[in-house]
């Protein structure tokens, strides 16, 4: 029996702005999971302190590579299922579920002694907090719809993005400033056995917690979908597949732009990943002032973010996504041929000017893709294709490193794959700000 067709609730014309800002404000929480916990903080505690001794020929450097592989394994084979599961009236109670979790995984970071006897419970907190962090934000994203009208989709997809680059900016020179900096911050707070970084993991999950209470409180559930039995596991599986084949019929370009958007937003995430390292290593950035120019990174992408946003409710997303990714590869390819500390700092920056349109405009493709009704389980399809590919930019870095034997060359790769998601986006459609008055035309792009 196939499954029943979601119907969709009528467009309001204009959405509170307390519920616009409730929802931007989970983003904010959600940087600390991102910037302190993920990327600059916590798992270099675990790489460089916790896991320095680690006995064996394998780093603690490889087995965060490892378990970071394993979440992302996960996360993949989950999301699309719990996106499937959340829509028709649970979003918002899938959002808190995989929030909560994870911010009892950030919290119980704490535990983690700088000793490499503790490295294996950092490893499993820090992957268990990768999944839940995702799933959580497969149906956050899904409520994109509930939060916007056609007329302001653009805008307030970035707005949310550029509180979440916001967030990071303010939470990352909170903790650097009152417990790393110097031996335990201005606060003072003792080292031994890696306490001030403890001590971050805990603010982390604090800030994610209240930050993400507004958003319970204030934005309401959307209204379910037909009834239907509730379906388990093998079965949910069954109807993705099936769910799949018709969205190939009737909406090809959905999954077209799925996979245009994984390549693209692979490039994305190795600017900030590689961006560090080839600032010192290639342009002789000072170590010391790399967190300097990652909070002016995350300031341009925020602004970018939020102008963008306003561009994408008057010419649409596709543009600003093309448009962002040729903006990155003239910026990334003048950086490649350039050298010194001045010239990154400008074309670094420049970059960071595009990064932040292209993933919000990404999102708000996504969102006006989805059939309505069907919104988390599409971005449960958009995080999994994400990490089909997310192997690729660090292959092609490491390749184009090895074969010229130069850091610089690795710039290579990365536009690499910018460019392969732009010529892939180049086919596929525009999507439709109109919400479907027809049930039966839900899936069909117009």
């Amino acid at each position: 029996m196939s499954a029943p067709v979601p119907t969709e609730p009528s467009v309001p014309a204009r959405v509170p702005r307390r519920q616009v800002a409730a929802w931007g404000l989970w983003d904010t929480g959600s940087s600390a999971f991102n910037a302190v916990i993920l990327t600059f903080v916590f798992s270099v505690y675990l790489t460089d302190s916790v896991g320095k001794d680690l006995p064996g020929t394998v780093s603690a450097n490889s087995w965060l590579g490892w378990s970071l592989g394993i979440s992302g394994l996960f996360i993949a084979l989950l999301a699309p299922v719990i996106g499937q599961r959340a829509d028709g009236g649970r979003r918002k109670v899938s959002v808190g579920i995989w929030t909560a979790v994870t911010v009892a995984s950030m919290a119980g970071l704490f535990a983690v002694r700088s000793d490499w006897h503790y490295l294996w419970l950092g490893l499993v907190l820090l992957s268990v907090g990768s999944v839940c962090f995702e799933l959580a934000s497969v149906s956050y994203n899904a409520l994109l719809r509930q939060v916007s009208t056609p007329a302001t989709i653009g805008r307030v997809s970035g707005f949310g993005w550029s509180m979440g680059y916001f967030g990071g900016i303010v939470l990352l020179l909170v903790v650097y400033v009152g417990l790393i900096a110097g031996e335990g911050g201005a606060l003072g707070v003792s080292t031994e056995g890696g306490l001030n970084i403890r001590l971050v993991a805990v603010v982390a999950a604090v800030w994610f917690a209240l930050f993400a209470i507004p958003l319970f409180l204030t934005v309401p559930e959307p209204p379910a979908r037909s009834r239907e039995v509730r379906l388990g596991i093998v079965a949910s599986y069954k109807r993705l597949f099936l769910d799949l084949r018709d969205l190939y019929r009737n909406a090809p370009h959905t999954l077209y732009f799925l996979g245009a958007s994984a390549l693209f937003r692979d490039g994305l995430a190795a600017i900030f990943t590689f961006g560090a390292v080839l600032a010192v290593t290639v342009y002789g950035i000072d170590a010391s002032d790399v967190l300097v120019f990652g909070v002016a990174a995350n300031v341009v992408s925020a602004l970018g973010a939020l102008t963008a946003g306003w561009i994408d409710d008057r010419v649409g997303p596709k543009a600003v996504v093309m448009g962002s990714l040729v903006g990155l590869l003239l910026f990334g390819t003048t950086l490649g041929l350039l050298s010194g500390p001045t010239m990154f700092w400008i074309f670094g920056l420049g970059l960071c000017l595009f990064v932040g349109p292209a993933q919000a405009s990404a999102r708000t493709y996504m969102a006006l893709l989805a059939p309505p009704g069907r919104e988390a389980q599409q971005f449960g399809l958009y995080a999994t294709t994400g990490r089909a590919v997310s192997f690729l930019a660090p292959t092609l870095v490491g390749l184009f490193t090895f074969v010229y034997g130069s850091d610089r060359a690795g710039i290579i790769g990365i536009l690499v794959v910018l460019l392969l998601g732009l010529l892939a986006m180049w086919r596929v459609r525009p999507p439709s700000r109109d919400v479907p008055a027809d049930p039966a035309r839900s899936t069909t792009p117009s």
